[in-house]
């Protein structure tokens, strides 16, 4: 059985239009306002299974949050059927709510004027945690996320990285099964993200936790997810493997070549040259017309290598080339 499963979803919402300039323009707006209506999600499908960590990425506006939104209960679609754990977020709030967890990157779910340990004690009490499982938890999540030193810091003296983390430790107080994270390391710099990434990695491996991760840090999804789904003006455009949207989008590789000072140029080598610096060369092939192997075989016959290595183009570099292909 599927975790989540989400058939054919709709949603869409109204937009006032601009009203006429002037002052009968105005006047017309407000007796008579007219709308626009923003297709948010259409059509949209896919399932998700126990204990999988899934990137959920596409441009702004593609309808990333949208989907968290209906899947954790907050909204309610116009059409189409969603089960999180068997039952309908919207219609079972209580019940759905008890098992998920839910962080946003740009909102906390903390009390601002209140002390962290204040508010991890607030949301015992609302998920009616009992002390042992509060404190066994807790412990967990403070080693695990580093907060000791947090604890009796008020909401609003963290910083980003520190208030990130005792979100995400807020989020899974009462051991949720499935972990909605949207832009989750959204400004934290590199240590905090790293911590980040590391935990949300573990915390799958180790405790099964189902995580759906939206974000538009292709390092996170790289690092951390093996399946993708790109969503498109709120259609899936592509769910599988990484490895596979590698394959169908940027199948090519990259050759990292030192040679001697004394070489100037490259040629006749089965492959691209991207740019030079100096002695430095970075060339490009596809592995399915040419190995690397080869590529290098025929370098090195004509030339002295002090160096090389290969590599796949950045998630960046891929996820830029889709984008621009589909007119995304």
């Amino acid at each position: 059985m599927s975790f989540i499963s989400v058939k054919s979803l709709c949603k869409s919402y109204r937009i006032p239009k601009p009203s006429t300039k002037g002052f009968w323009g105005e006047i017309v707006a407000l007796l008579k306002r007219q709308h626009t209506t923003h297709i948010a999600l259409n059509e949209l499908s896919f399932a998700i299974g126990e204990g999988e960590l899934v990137g959920y990425i596409g441009p702004n506006g593609a309808g990333k949050s949208t989907t968290v939104k209906i899947l954790s209960g907050i909204l309610v679609p116009g059409s189409g059927e969603v089960k999180v754990l068997g039952k309908t977020p919207w219609q079972h709030r209580i019940e759905t709510v008890r098992q998920i967890g839910v962080v946003f990157g740009q909102r906390t779910q903390l009390w601002w004027d209140l002390q962290v340990i204040e508010s991890f004690k607030l949301l015992q009490a609302i998920y009616k945690i009992s002390d042992a499982d509060y404190k066994k938890t807790l412990d967990t999540l403070i080693e695990a996320l580093q907060l000791a030193k947090l604890l009796h810091v008020p909401v609003r003296l963290l910083s980003l990285g520190q208030r990130m983390r005792c979100d995400l430790a807020a989020s899974l107080l009462h051991s949720p099964k499935i972990l909605f994270l949207d832009e989750p390391t959204i400004g934290l710099d590199a240590v905090s993200k790293l911590a980040v990434r590391d935990f949300i990695r573990r915390l799958n491996q180790e405790e099964k936790v189902t995580v759906l991760l939206t974000t538009h840090d292709m390092d996170d999804i790289e690092a951390l997810c093996p399946r993708v789904i790109v969503l498109n003006e709120g259609k899936v455009y592509f769910d599988g493997p990484l490895e596979n949207l590698r394959k169908k989008v940027l199948p090519e590789r990259h050759l990292i070549v030192d040679l001697l000072p004394d070489c100037s140029s490259i040629e006749d080598i089965h492959a691209t040259q991207i740019k030079q610096e100096g002695s430095r060369f970075w060339l490009s092939f596809n592995p399915t017309v040419t190995t690397a192997h080869e590529v290098i075989n025929r370098i090195a016959s004509r030339y002295a290598i002090t160096d090389l290595f290969v590599q796949n183009p950045s998630i960046e570099e891929l996820i830029a080339k889709l984008y621009k292909e589909a007119n995304l």
